[in-house]
């Protein structure tokens, strides 16, 4: 019995994080996705402030919901996606940003928030990032080629090119080539969309791959492949990136944007706070820019503190739309994804 009574112990201290721990109001504990955050921002703002940042880390949305909906307590502040934002707020898991101690969200530029059209007035969240994936062409094997979606159809690339293995990244793509939106659950839109990527893209595709993309472009098997820019220019080497153009197409596409949210039971509730205003401090915010060769989009004032040319550039995104909740339309995508990934 008392060997039960300690594992549930146990158990539950590991589930709440720090439950079992005293509060002391200087320690933020941050839910944030894998090398999301520079080490130098976290520990600079530690030595402001004299606090302690515990970081815990999840690989993707659907981890950090199902922790958090299974129990977890003790976190502050998250950082979810558009649709899981849209999708907490109607949850009730967050507590309201004050506005009064959001001193620099005058750095927020317009056309962020025109794009959060799930809580415009950042009355839960505070826009951290937006991204896109785009396409990475490897210029030492490829001379010639369209800045299009409709390079996937060109036969000379043919099995020297991949997608990622996600169909919201890759129906969306076809759905912004043909000039739909890349939310549509139009049953004419998906269809037209499930031919072209079936009977035009997928014929010339190695594979489906949303892992190792990065390092086979690097090793030289795909010349071609959608994907992030930081990924591919994480896996080769500086003095090569010469080789490399990434580029968003001009169609647009899918595009996300990550928020800084507060957790409604977070215990540090001003503290969160004062990590979201200090994070978009312009010299800030570069320092997180310039970690990951971002392009300033969301805080556009830190351009002018920026060291580091960005892999691609914020306008590139001007097309892009913010892929929605799609709540049971999901269900349509899913059985669409099964036909394109399994259809010989």
């Amino acid at each position: 019995m008392k060997k039960m009574t300690l594992l549930t112990t146990v158990a539950l201290c590991i589930l709440s994080l720090v439950s079992c721990k005293k509060n002391d109001g200087k320690t933020l504990y941050f839910f944030n996705w894998t090398y999301y955050t520079p080490d130098s921002v976290i520990r600079d703002f530690e030595q402001e402030f004299g606090v302690t940042v515990k970081l815990d880390n999840y690989a993707s949305n659907e981890e950090m919901f199902a922790k958090l909906k299974a129990g977890a307590t003790g976190y502050d502040l998250v950082v979810p996606s558009q649709d899981y934002v849209s999708i907490m707020i109607k949850e009730g898991m967050f507590r309201e940003i004050d506005h009064s101690k959001l001193t620099n969200k005058g750095n927020i530029s317009d056309a962020i928030l025109a794009k959060a059209t799930y809580d415009p007035e950042m009355k839960f969240s505070v826009p951290y990032y937006m991204g896109a994936a785009g396409i990475a062409v490897n210029k030492s094997k490829v001379t010639e080629f369209e800045r299009s979606w409709s390079i996937f159809g060109d036969k000379t690339f043919n099995q020297r090119m991949c997608m990622l293995d996600d169909m919201r990244e890759v129906i969306g793509d076809a759905l912004a080539y043909l000039g739909k939106s890349v939310n549509s659950l139009n049953t004419d839109d998906l269809a037209a969309a499930q031919n072209l990527i079936i009977n035009e893209w997928k014929p010339n595709l190695v594979k489906f791959d949303a892992e190792g993309f990065g390092k086979s472009f690097a090793a030289g098997d795909f010349w071609i492949v959608q994907g992030y820019a930081e990924v591919v220019y994480a896996e080769v080497p500086e003095e090569k990136w010469h080789d490399i153009e990434f580029f968003i197409p001009q169609e647009g596409g899918p595009c996300y944007i990550d928020s800084l949210c507060i957790l409604k039971d977070a215990k540090n509730y001003d503290l969160a706070m004062e990590f979201i205003n200090y994070i978009h401090r312009p010299e800030v915010y570069a320092k997180f820019l310039d970690y990951f060769h971002f392009p300033p989009f969301v805080n556009t004032k830190a351009a002018e503190f920026m060291e580091k040319k960005p892999h691609y550039t914020a306008d590139q995104m001007a097309n892009c739309e913010v892929k929605e909740d799609l709540g049971s339309g999901l269900e349509k995508y899913d059985e669409l994804w099964q036909k394109i990934r399994f259809t010989e």
